[in-house]
């Protein structure tokens, strides 16, 4: 489904990534482990195309995507679930998961998706009109990752799911990850610092 082929990208003169080369088949859950600074944002980045590569392809359900700009790669069935959620903290649990099917025009899908993302995160039903803003950092997650699923996606990106919080916290988003993984047809590329955790869900 996403192939890197020998890619290079740089912020200005100082390189980022050198001679990336990787492959997620459809269907797998894959893990890219690393420290702080080791370029793993700027990879999720490169495959969005917020950064552009410098040389080399990515490669998405056999086309090619390094050239287009990050709202066609979005539009063509891959969400991202930031490492900073990106929440619109003024805005109701409904309205930031609304946005998530901003591309999707049939009312009927996106109700069946939004009902299925609530069976999901059962606590984002009970916070359903509140704002975002007023969540705990594990609801935020938790409505980063579903707002992603409303829009369908083939091909999901997480970066660094479990950053910022407490233990049990990671434990239950950790578990949300896992019924995703087995319930949903959802390619799944995790980055992440907590090898452990991440680990249990690709094995």
């Amino acid at each position: 489904m996403l192939e890197l082929r020998n890619v290079d990208t740089r912020y200005g003169q100082i390189p980022m990534l050198r001679q990336v080369s990787m492959k997620v088949e459809a269907g797998e859950a894959v893990c890219l482990l690393g420290a702080n600074g080791a370029g793993k944002t700027t990879l999720l980045k490169t495959i969005l195309g917020m950064v552009k590569p410098t040389a080399g392809e990515v490669i998405y359900n056999g086309q090619r995507i390094d050239h287009l700009p990050p709202h066609k790669i979005i539009a063509s069935g891959i969400a991202i679930v930031p490492e900073r959620e990106g929440l619109f903290p003024k805005l109701t649990v409904e309205d930031n998961l609304l946005f998530g099917a901003y591309y999707e025009k049939d009312k009927d899908i996106i109700k069946s998706r939004l009902e299925e993302a609530l069976t999901i995160f059962p606590r984002l039903k009970e916070r359903y009109h509140q704002k975002a803003g007023t969540l705990s950092g594990g609801e935020r997650k938790m409505l980063g990752i579903a707002r992603a699923l409303l829009s369908g996606p083939q091909l999901l990106l997480m970066d660094e799911p479990s950053l910022g919080l407490a233990p049990a916290t990671v434990i239950e988003v950790y578990d949300v990850i896992a019924r995703i993984k087995a319930e949903k047809n959802i390619t799944i590329l995790l980055i992440e610092q907590n090898a452990q955790k991440a680990l249990e869900v690709v094995e």
